[in-house]
């Protein structure tokens, strides 16, 4: 987009054309090249239309950019800046602005993100939940924040900066890089959650230690080498516009993703036939009424299958290959997009923390140890009195009569206590 020797050559032939055209008027703007179009001489108090660029990614040629000369024969100035400034607003059509769509992003992200690090907070604070499976969660509760805050960062400080994308700074193609890696770890995660409920549901005897240290490398230095490609490209390449770009993805991201989701799927295959074999024999073996239902067994399934889903990254089978910006479903396709992925670490944090019956537990134990009050006054006495149930009240000279002594127990309490003790 801002090519020097695309530059230098659209800029002489822009001044050639301004010397070969005659002043239109008494009182004009002079002509002048912005680098990315050359305005001609305009009359004061009137406007100039020209053709938007078609190597800006987004713009449409068929469109028309324009800048306005004012009725003291100068540009218009961008009272921002104080410089001239021509309006370019006008070269996306209005079915290809995805400021929506990034909205919606940002929406679901920022939800995402809260969810996580409360998911975090909860798991860090609970020591006794700590095992494997926990600490297999909460690294793929971290890589999902992880990624949800570079998105974010990434929409607030590129996306919504035209002047950060056109000059490409060092730390704007920095963060294209880091982000590229954190939403590698999500697919990585993603795996190793596969793989550890697949390894603990077939194999019988399987070191957790061991299996832990290799998921931990698995999940956060495995995406260093595609990461680590991907960057050296662009390099290479001298790509512009922070490499932010709307075309085929990159080979060296999508293998390690594409086969991320297509090992969960047959892990996911496995874990539910296991499942389904472990109810029909649970069934039939301990169960009084012989063998489990095949609708009992259906059911069962579909929940597993439900549950693990999105831990595993099944919604990317829903949409594999994105439409061209020409579908008549492609705004549809882009919205469903938005919502899935951006709610991914939502649905996670839900399901395997805010729903974890181990964490509601430990949550309501702790809720309970808060909320006690002891009372200053509950501390009443009690006292055993040996009384002489159901006596008559014995006359004067009356002769002495002995009956039965009866236990009683009285209870007593301390003034305003509210309530009996025995």
């Amino acid at each position: 987009m801002d090519d020097p020797e695309r530059i230098a050559r659209d800029a002489a032939a822009c001044q050639q054309e301004i010397n070969g055209t005659a002043p239109p008027a008494p009182l004009y703007c002079e002509g002048t090249f912005d680098s990315w179009l050359c305005w001609p001489p305009t009359p004061a108090n009137t406007t100039a239309y020209r053709a938007c660029p078609d190597f800006v990614p987004g713009f449409s040629p068929d469109l028309l950019a324009h800048k306005e000369c004012t009725a003291n024969g100068t540009w218009w100035q961008h009272p921002q800046t104080g410089r001239p400034w021509s309006n370019y607003t006008t070269c996306v059509k209005p079915e290809d602005d995805v400021s929506d769509i990034i909205a919606v992003y940002e929406a679901g992200y920022s939800v995402s993100l809260v969810a996580l690090l409360l998911s975090l907070a909860i798991l860090l604070y609970f020591k006794s939940l700590r095992c494997a499976r926990i600490t297999v969660h909460m690294n793929l509760f971290a890589s999902f924040a992880a990624n949800n805050a570079l998105w974010l960062a990434w929409y607030g400080l590129v996306v919504r900066s035209p002047a950060t994308l056109t000059a490409s700074p060092v730390w704007c193609r920095a963060l294209n890089a880091v982000l590229q890696y954190a939403l590698l770890t999500n697919y990585t995660w993603m795996l190793c959650e596969g793989l550890y409920l697949h390894t603990v549901l077939v194999s019988a005897f399987v070191s957790e230690r061991r299996l832990l240290r290799a998921l931990l490398a698995l999940g956060w230095l495995l995406p260093l080498t595609s990461a680590a490609v991907y960057a050296g490209r662009r390099a290479a390449g001298q790509e512009p516009l922070c490499w932010m770009d709307e075309g085929t993805p990159r080979l060296e991201l999508a293998v390690l993703a594409c086969g991320a989701v297509l090992l969960n799927v047959a892990f996911l295959c496995n874990i539910v036939r296991v499942l389904c074999t472990k109810l029909r024999a649970g069934g039939s073996v301990g169960g009084a009424g012989g063998p489990a239902r095949p609708s009992a067994t259906a059911l069962h399934a579909l929940r597993a299958t439900c549950l693990l889903a999105p831990l595993l990254g099944m919604q990317y089978l829903l949409m594999p290959f994105r439409p061209d910006h020409t579908a008549r479903w492609w705004l549809a396709y882009e919205y469903v997009s938005a919502l899935t992925t951006s709610l991914q670490g939502l649905c996670v944090a839900v399901l395997y923390c805010f729903c974890n019956g181990e964490v509601l537990a430990q949550l309501r134990r702790r809720w309970r140890v808060l909320t006690f009050r002891p009372r200053a006054n509950s501390a009443t006495a009690t006292t055993v009195s040996v009384s002489m149930c159901g006596a008559p009240r014995r006359p004067p000279l009356a002769p002495r009569a002995s009956p039965p002594r009866v236990l009683q127990f009285v209870r007593s309490s301390a003034p305003g206590a509210g309530e009996d003790k025995v």
